[in-house]
Protein backbone atom coordinates (compact mmCIF):
# COMPACT_ATOMS: atom_id res chain seq x y z
CA UNK A 1 0.00 0.00 0.00
CA UNK A 2 1.65 3.51 -1.10
CA UNK A 3 2.18 5.42 2.20
CA UNK A 4 -0.55 8.04 0.98
CA UNK A 5 -3.03 5.21 1.06
CA UNK A 6 -2.19 3.78 4.16
CA UNK A 7 -2.57 7.44 6.37
CA UNK A 8 -6.04 7.34 4.50
CA UNK A 9 -6.96 3.68 6.08
CA UNK A 10 -6.24 5.59 9.64
CA UNK A 11 -8.16 8.23 9.10
CA UNK A 12 -10.95 6.59 7.64
CA UNK A 13 -10.73 4.13 10.89
CA UNK A 14 -11.17 6.84 12.93
CA UNK A 15 -14.18 7.97 11.30
CA UNK A 16 -15.79 4.97 11.28
CA UNK A 17 -14.31 3.85 14.78
CA UNK A 18 -14.90 6.67 17.23
CA UNK A 19 -13.37 6.58 20.78
CA UNK A 20 -16.43 5.60 23.22
CA UNK A 21 -16.65 5.97 27.16
CA UNK A 22 -17.34 1.85 27.15
CA UNK A 23 -14.68 -1.20 27.22
CA UNK A 24 -14.12 -1.04 23.44
CA UNK A 25 -12.89 2.52 23.41
CA UNK A 26 -9.73 1.35 25.58
CA UNK A 27 -9.72 -1.45 22.91
CA UNK A 28 -9.68 1.24 20.38
CA UNK A 29 -7.46 3.11 21.26
CA UNK A 30 -4.56 0.57 21.93
CA UNK A 31 -5.49 -1.10 18.37
CA UNK A 32 -5.03 2.74 16.90
CA UNK A 33 -1.48 2.96 18.21
CA UNK A 34 -0.85 -0.50 17.24
CA UNK A 35 -2.00 0.71 13.39
CA UNK A 36 -0.01 3.94 13.81
CA UNK A 37 3.25 2.57 15.01
CA UNK A 38 3.42 0.03 12.15
CA UNK A 39 2.74 3.06 9.89
CA UNK A 40 5.40 5.60 11.29
CA UNK A 41 8.01 2.69 11.11
CA UNK A 42 7.09 1.38 7.16
CA UNK A 43 7.31 5.23 6.24
CA UNK A 44 10.89 5.18 8.25
CA UNK A 45 12.14 2.03 6.35
CA UNK A 46 10.80 4.39 3.30
CA UNK A 47 12.96 6.87 3.94
CA UNK A 48 16.09 5.16 3.98
CA UNK A 49 15.24 2.68 1.08
CA UNK A 50 14.97 6.20 -0.84
CA UNK A 51 17.91 7.39 0.46
CA UNK A 52 19.61 4.04 -1.17
CA UNK A 53 19.77 3.78 -5.26
CA UNK A 54 17.68 2.13 -7.41
CA UNK A 55 14.73 2.90 -5.64
CA UNK A 56 11.41 4.28 -7.19
CA UNK A 57 7.85 4.91 -6.35
CA UNK A 58 8.37 6.40 -3.14
CA UNK A 59 7.80 10.13 -2.23
CA UNK A 60 10.95 11.58 -1.32
CA UNK A 61 13.30 10.78 1.62
CA UNK A 62 12.24 14.34 2.89
CA UNK A 63 8.58 13.63 2.73
CA UNK A 64 8.30 10.62 4.15
CA UNK A 65 10.58 11.70 7.30
CA UNK A 66 7.94 14.63 7.73
CA UNK A 67 5.38 12.81 7.32
CA UNK A 68 6.87 10.13 9.70
CA UNK A 69 7.34 12.71 12.60
CA UNK A 70 4.22 13.51 12.28
CA UNK A 71 2.33 10.28 12.81
CA UNK A 72 5.28 9.78 15.82
CA UNK A 73 3.03 13.20 17.28
CA UNK A 74 -0.18 11.42 16.52
CA UNK A 75 1.51 8.14 18.70
CA UNK A 76 2.23 10.41 21.72
CA UNK A 77 -1.25 12.27 21.45
CA UNK A 78 -3.34 8.53 21.50
CA UNK A 79 -0.66 7.29 23.88
CA UNK A 80 -1.46 10.42 26.09
CA UNK A 81 -5.17 9.34 25.41
CA UNK A 82 -5.13 6.16 27.40
CA UNK A 83 -4.40 8.29 30.98
CA UNK A 84 -7.62 9.56 31.06
CA UNK A 85 -9.20 6.64 29.33
CA UNK A 86 -8.28 4.10 31.43
CA UNK A 87 -10.73 5.16 34.29
CA UNK A 88 -13.19 5.19 32.08
CA UNK A 89 -13.05 1.68 31.25
CA UNK A 90 -13.28 0.79 34.69
CA UNK A 91 -16.30 -0.60 36.34
CA UNK A 92 -18.62 1.50 38.37
CA UNK A 93 -17.07 4.18 37.22
CA UNK A 94 -20.03 6.83 37.44
CA UNK A 95 -21.18 4.88 40.77
CA UNK A 96 -20.74 8.50 42.61
CA UNK A 97 -21.09 12.45 42.31
CA UNK A 98 -17.33 12.65 42.42
CA UNK A 99 -16.61 9.64 40.40
CA UNK A 100 -19.36 11.34 37.50
CA UNK A 101 -17.33 14.66 38.01
CA UNK A 102 -13.73 12.86 37.74
CA UNK A 103 -15.25 11.35 34.39
CA UNK A 104 -15.89 14.83 33.59
CA UNK A 105 -12.73 15.94 33.04
CA UNK A 106 -11.25 12.40 32.04
CA UNK A 107 -13.41 13.01 28.88
CA UNK A 108 -12.31 16.34 28.19
CA UNK A 109 -8.57 15.19 28.76
CA UNK A 110 -9.45 12.75 25.95
CA UNK A 111 -11.34 15.02 23.49
CA UNK A 112 -8.18 16.83 23.39
CA UNK A 113 -5.63 14.91 23.07
CA UNK A 114 -7.83 12.53 20.05
CA UNK A 115 -8.49 15.84 18.21
CA UNK A 116 -4.51 16.78 18.80
CA UNK A 117 -3.78 13.10 16.90
CA UNK A 118 -6.19 13.75 14.50
CA UNK A 119 -4.64 17.27 13.54
CA UNK A 120 -1.37 15.28 13.51
CA UNK A 121 -2.84 12.36 11.27
CA UNK A 122 -3.97 15.53 8.56
CA UNK A 123 -0.86 16.78 8.83
CA UNK A 124 1.03 13.94 8.00
CA UNK A 125 -1.37 13.31 4.85
CA UNK A 126 -0.84 16.68 3.52
CA UNK A 127 2.94 16.08 3.96
CA UNK A 128 2.10 13.28 1.51
CA UNK A 129 -0.23 14.62 -0.56
CA UNK A 130 2.35 16.85 -2.60
CA UNK A 131 3.13 15.54 -5.86
CA UNK A 132 6.32 14.06 -5.97
CA UNK A 133 8.69 14.95 -9.08
CA UNK A 134 10.07 11.20 -10.57
CA UNK A 135 13.90 10.73 -9.40
CA UNK A 136 16.01 12.17 -11.67
CA UNK A 137 18.25 10.26 -13.89
CA UNK A 138 21.94 10.27 -12.48
CA UNK A 139 24.55 12.05 -14.15
CA UNK A 140 26.95 9.90 -16.19
CA UNK A 141 29.95 9.46 -14.44
CA UNK A 142 32.98 10.99 -17.03
CA UNK A 143 35.82 9.37 -17.78
CA UNK A 144 39.20 9.44 -16.52
CA UNK A 145 40.84 12.02 -18.63
CA UNK A 146 44.36 10.53 -19.47
CA UNK A 147 47.48 12.81 -19.48
CA UNK A 148 50.08 12.90 -22.56
CA UNK A 149 52.36 10.57 -23.04
CA UNK A 150 55.01 13.16 -22.58
CA UNK A 151 53.94 13.54 -18.82
CA UNK A 152 54.36 9.97 -18.09
CA UNK A 153 57.78 9.79 -18.93
CA UNK A 154 60.55 10.62 -16.74
CA UNK A 155 63.14 12.48 -17.70
CA UNK A 156 66.54 10.83 -17.60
Amino acid sequence: MAPRDAVDAVIADMREHRITADGTGLFTVTRRIGLLCHLASGLAAGTEYQLAPNSRGLPPSETLGQAAGRLGRAIAHYTQALTPRVPLAQPGAKDTLQRQLDALDHHSRLRVHLDDAGVALEAARACLDVPHRAPAASPSATAPVSLPAAQHRRRA
